[in-house]
């Protein structure tokens, strides 16, 4: 018998830089697929009770950090599921092998879409300070992290009905790999 080929559903995993689209095109991805939409910061801050920049400002970095590490080992194994995680979640290379089974694209876009993205809203703790600053020097950081993540869809100009449908086809080809 031929093992090559595990045909168990595949989990989904929406990664890259905040503001790149990871949430909205997740719930769109998920109800297109019927799946559970699963947003790891919204999941840790329901736990927590209270928002990621409130416990950055009163835990640290390195306490969220834990907890998203913590989150990344759990959902591992949930097959039927679309997952958005934080923008440096799978900055960590333990937190990216916890997914080594699923299917994780890369959500990617310019630091000029970022910034416009991005730039009016204050509850991103990783942005404090001068945004069109720490873009570039975050992006910068996270590059060699982002680039051992396989697929990647560029997401600048571009809808997230389209970005939904990219995802959508990319998942299907990591689909019908095999494993």
């Amino acid at each position: 018998m031929d093992t090559r080929f595990d045909h168990r559903p595949l989990p989904l995993v929406l990664t890259g830089f905040m503001g790149t689209g990871k949430t909205s095109v997740g719930q769109v991805v998920a109800e297109k697929l019927g799946r559970e939409f699963v947003d790891m910061d919204v999941v840790i801050e329901a736990k927590e009770g209270m928002p990621i920049s409130k416990m950055f400002e009163t835990r640290g970095e390195a306490y969220f950090r834990a907890l998203e590490a913590e989150l990344c080992a759990r959902l591992a194994g949930c097959d039927n599921a679309v997952i958005a995680t934080g923008g440096g979640a799978l900055v960590n290379p333990d937190n990216r092998a916890a997914f080594v089974d699923a299917c994780v694209i890369c959500l990617d876009a310019t630091a000029e879409a970022l910034l416009a993205r991005l730039e009016s809203m204050c509850d991103r703790p990783m942005l404090a300070g001068n945004a069109r600053i720490r873009i570039p020097e975050l992006l910068s950081a996270r590059r060699a992290a982002y680039a051992q993540i396989a697929r990647h869809i560029d997401t600048t100009n571009k809808s997230i009905a389209q970005i939904a449908d990219e995802v959508i086809a990319l998942f299907k080809v990591a689909s019908d790999e095999p494993r």
